[in-house]
């Protein structure tokens, strides 16, 4: 009875620190005014059709914003993506654009090598780098020009409102998103500041980048975003950007959902291997009903446990990403997360772009076979 209890006290401290780092984040939120323009480089690696890739892409086009130049890459030019960005570059004749084909990548992380590419051109010192399934309205890049003004800041990443596509897999995962990931997420930069990076937008001064021995530092990491912000924190200021952009994660089948989520699960484990073993906290509603099936004589207290989990949902999504919580299928979801959790722990391989790779303990990959 003792364990189950405090296995139960230990979901609901998470919560409750899950809450206060979302309120503080919020509290930090200034707003910026840009004293003077800095110039800005934008990188885009494109592979294949997104969801929503015109109106992902025009949003980079329609910046509010003098001094910016955008750099796309793509291996092929028989690249679906490539007619979208000759279509809007001819839409938008005033804007510097560039359009790279990077060939073959000579190693498994083709994004990495589409960003050492685009690095190799880019004119500019201050270095966005922004997934293709991204979208931002006209201020993004005043918002991320004004928070560098601080000469301390070397990299800084934006916290993201997943959108999901159609399908229920992708509102689950968008739903685990907008609360389980990024409430996390806050609670890590809280308990010991921003010793990391989340994938989506990551924004850096190019000299912390050429610090690091330049991009291809990562190159051998699959969660090359976490290790490129861990490996800034020892150069320069980290933070989280008060600055929240659009993920559209678009819709995928059941099976590369789940390959998706089982890649990402093994990844953070080796990744963050304590935080991982951590993250059982994180499940509060899985857990408590565990707990209280094994400890009937608590199950009173499962409506403390979904009291607090609701909140945590509420304050993380609607708050502070503006995105509202499906609340039917919240618990379905908190099960299906746990479901993955468990599953990180279990094996080393991935599939990823099609091919298999064995996972290392210190997160770097290698081709199986």
């Amino acid at each position: 009875m003792f364990i189950a209890s405090l296995l139960l006290l230990g979901c609901w401290a998470y919560c409750v620190l899950a809450i206060s780092a979302a309120f503080r984040y919020r509290r930090q939120l200034r707003p910026k005014s840009l004293e003077k323009a800095v110039s800005i480089s934008i990188l885009k690696p494109l592979a294949g059709l997104d969801e929503g890739l015109v109106e992902n892409l025009r949003s980079y086009f329609a910046q509010d914003y003098q001094d910016f130049e955008i750099l796309f890459a793509v291996r092929q030019e028989t690249d679906p993506a490539v007619p979208v960005v000759r279509t809007l570059m001819a839409e938008h004749p005033a804007i510097a654009c560039k359009l790279i084909f990077t060939g073959e990548p000579p190693y498994a992380h083709a994004k990495v090598f589409s960003l050492k590419c685009m690095l190799d051109q880019a004119r500019f010192k201050l270095i966005v780098m922004a997934d293709s399934d991204v979208r931002v309205a006209p201020d993004f890049c005043t918002s991320l020009g004004a928070e560098f003004e601080d000469k301390g800041l070397g990299l800084v990443t934006c916290p993201y409102r997943a959108v999901a596509g159609h399908s229920l897999w992708s509102r689950l995962e968008a739903l685990g998103m907008n609360t389980d990931f990024h409430a996390g997420l806050f609670t890590a930069e809280m308990m010991e500041g921003a010793k990391f990076a989340v994938g989506p937008t990551i924004v850096a001064r190019r000299s912390v980048i050429d610090a690091l021995g330049g991009i291809e530092r990562v190159k051998d990491y699959l969660a090359e975003d976490f290790m490129l912000g861990r490996l800034a924190s020892n150069q320069a200021g980290v933070r989280l950007s008060p600055y929240v952009v659009e993920h559209r994660i678009g819709s995928e089948t059941v099976l590369k959902n789940f390959a998706h989520r089982l890649r990402w699960a093994r990844s953070s484990r080796r990744s963050r291997p304590l935080g991982y073993i951590g993250q059982f906290f994180t499940h509060s509603l899985p857990v408590g009903l565990l707990v209280t099936s094994v400890r009937p004589a608590l199950w009173p207290l499962i409506g403390i446990t979904l009291a607090l989990r609701a909140a945590a949902a509420w304050v993380v999504s609607k708050r502070i990403l503006g995105a509202r919580v499906p609340w039917l299928l919240l618990p379905w979801q908190d099960m299906l997360g746990f479901v993955f959790w468990i599953a990180g722990f279990f094996g080393n391989s991935i599939y990823w772009c099609g091919r298999r790779y064995l996972l290392n303990r210190d997160g770097t990959m290698q081709q199986a076979g």
